[in-house]
């Protein structure tokens, strides 16, 4: 591979591709890699239970704040050299937290590991929208966000294995040496992109991203699709755990997280949704996941009885999450715009808003109604989004994107 200036001309490379999705599941993982991790940190930073976590809440917190603070720079500064400057601070920030001797410095290195995982990972995905050419944009955010997905599957295994043979330190500090690794090969294979020569301050760059919710109908079409989705996933995976740790399973720890890889195969089949939408088949594939999703939860219904019934459900829950995930993406960066990075975290908000209330209100309903109940609100949500995506499909030409004002289309072709 070699430094091309612009990826818009030609098809992107596989080793490239590979490389953005390689890169966007290693930096996803960071987020994630303290969930099997809880009782070890409980023990060592004398936390309760209830207050551990907290951990989790200072990374999804960090996580938020990326969206809003630091994604939008993308479109603003040079994304390569903003890709290391900001993965040299993520290994600081891994360092830190494996490091920590107080839950203080923890929780602090904690939000700042998902400040910077979250900036990383979703300023990946934009930079490969913009260095992809129109006609492969779906194929190249798919693959990016087969990473993701693969990111987020793997860092509870990998935590898990390492601390097992090692310590819940040895998994940060292992982190930040692959991150080490990652910013050199980043930084030797990224392709230079050509920026505009004026650029927003930055203040009214975070401004736009607000803008373009508001003017952008694809944005916010596709964001609550999205967020309905992430609400019902949420529910499921909140869920699952408490029915799984009980009779008559009474699995693990350990065994719920490995789990939860049967997800994989649904959720990297899900890949070719981008290549469907980049032909134009994008409300065919939203159409017929939405339906998948609903349908899910058949089969979920029975999982207290069986465990092979839950398997299909997995793999069915995540193929339609994922190809409706990446189907969204394709189609609000469908454009040349030069807010990739902004559009990205406008709808990704919807994503944090989704997972967040999903499984707030999966473990509460748990409680009061049992498994039962949480299935019947999955497919409640479920059944909404696909109202929802009903009354709101257009002709694809009636959405497009909107103008943005002039200081913000800057050396747009």
């Amino acid at each position: 591979m070699r430094h091309p200036e612009n990826h818009s001309n030609g098809p992107m490379s596989v080793a490239l591709v590979t490389l953005f999705a390689c890169a966007c599941a290693m930096s996803v993982a960071n987020v994630y890699y303290a969930q099997p991790l809880l009782d070890a940190l409980a023990h060592d930073f004398d936390l309760a239970e209830a207050a551990v976590g907290g951990v989790i809440a200072a990374a999804q917190i960090g996580s938020g704040m990326a969206l809003v603070f630091l994604v939008p720079l993308g479109d603003r500064l040079p994304r390569r050299r903003l890709m290391l400057a900001q993965l040299a601070a993520l290994v600081a920030s891994l360092a830190g937290v494996s490091a920590a001797h107080t839950a203080v410095q923890l929780l602090i290195g904690m939000l700042f590991v998902g400040l910077l995982g979250t900036a990383m990972t979703q300023g990946l995905i934009a930079y490969a929208a913009t260095a992809a050419s129109a006609a492969e944009r779906g194929r190249v955010v798919g693959a990016a966000q087969g990473g993701v997905v693969m990111g987020l599957l793997l860092a509870r295994v990998l935590a898990g294995g390492i601390a097992d043979l090692a310590s819940w330190r040895m998994v940060y500090a292992t982190s930040a040496a692959m991150m080490i690794v990652l910013a050199f090969i980043l930084g030797r294979y990224l392709p230079m992109q050509t920026m505009p020569p004026r650029s927003l301050p930055y203040p009214q760059l975070v401004l736009s991203m607000f803008t373009l919710l508001a003017r952008d109908r694809v944005l916010r079409v596709r964001g609550v699709i999205a967020m309905l989705m992430f609400a019902a996933l949420g529910v499921f995976w909140s869920g699952m755990v408490l029915l799984l740790s009980a009779p008559p399973h009474g699995l693990s720890h350990t065994a719920i997280g490995a789990f939860g890889l049967v997800g994989a195969a649904g959720a990297l089949g899900a890949v070719r949704a981008g290549s469907w939408a980049d032909r134009g088949h994008a409300q065919a594939v939203s159409f017929l996941s939405l339906l998948l999703l609903t349908a899910s939860w058949v089969p979920l219904y029975s999982a207290p009885g069986s465990l092979w019934a839950l398997v299909l459900g997995v793999v069915a829950l995540d193929l339609a999450g994922q190809a409706i995930h990446v189907t969204n993406q394709s189609m609000i960066l469908r454009s040349g715009s030069d807010a990739h990075s902004r559009l990205i975290g406008g709808y990704m908000l919807f994503y944090a808003a989704g997972s967040g209330a999903g499984a707030m209100a999966s473990t509460w309903t748990y409680a009061h109604g049992g498994w039962s109940a949480v299935c019947a609100l999955g497919a409640t949500l479920s059944g909404v989004a696909g109202l929802f995506w009903t009354a709101t499909k257009r002709p694809a030409h009636a959405d497009a994107h909107p103008v943005l004002p002039a200081c913000d289309r800057v050396g747009r072709a």
